[in-house]
């Protein structure tokens, strides 16, 4: 049985598999997002994250439209990496006292969200091309769009000024 479910024999389920993984992750980062913009304290932080709350939305949206073309349900499967990663951005957010830091935190803790996010849907649309769904593949290339673009952002963010209002921090 492994590290998937036994249900699992094709490239085929294993795509509808890592579908539902993404559908997982989008929605628990949608519920995760509005607790960093509340704690983020650089406007233009703040900013870039209820932008990216917004396009979350877009994405589940887009993953259940690749389900229905598909021939899937679209249904969620827990994402143990998605969850210690949210896990973790939680405790170091938590344990920030100074906001010049925190604000530091909070984007690299969105990056390693985004990066996550990148690698699944990367997978996702290779598989798709496989599957001879190029179709999927373009929906899902315009999530990827998306996330690459808000991991630039917050680069730009950070080292902006961000980075080194936390390092000028006492």
């Amino acid at each position: 049985m492994g590290i998937f479910s036994k249900d699992i024999e094709t490239l085929d389920d294993l795509f509808v598999h890592q579908l539902q993984d993404i559908y997982y992750a989008e929605k628990q980062i949608l519920k995760a997002l509005p607790k960093m913009i509340e704690k983020a304290t650089a406007p233009e932080l703040k900013s870039g994250l209820t932008a990216h709350l917004a396009e979350t939305q877009g994405h589940i949206e887009r993953v259940e439209q690749v389900f229905e073309m598909h021939g899937a349900t679209a249904k969620a499967v827990d994402c143990p990496a998605i969850d210690g990663i949210l896990k973790e951005a939680d405790e170091v957010v938590g344990d920030v006292a100074d906001k010049q830091v925190l604000d530091a935190a909070i984007i690299a803790s969105g990056q390693a969200v985004e990066h996550y996010e990148m690698t699944r849907y990367g997978t996702l649309i290779a598989w798709a091309r496989q599957l001879g769904r190029d179709d999927c593949a373009a929906v899902l290339q315009e999530n990827l769009d998306e996330e690459k673009a808000a991991d630039k952002k917050l680069t730009k963010l950070a080292e902006g000024a961000i980075n080194a209002h936390a390092a000028a921090a006492e």
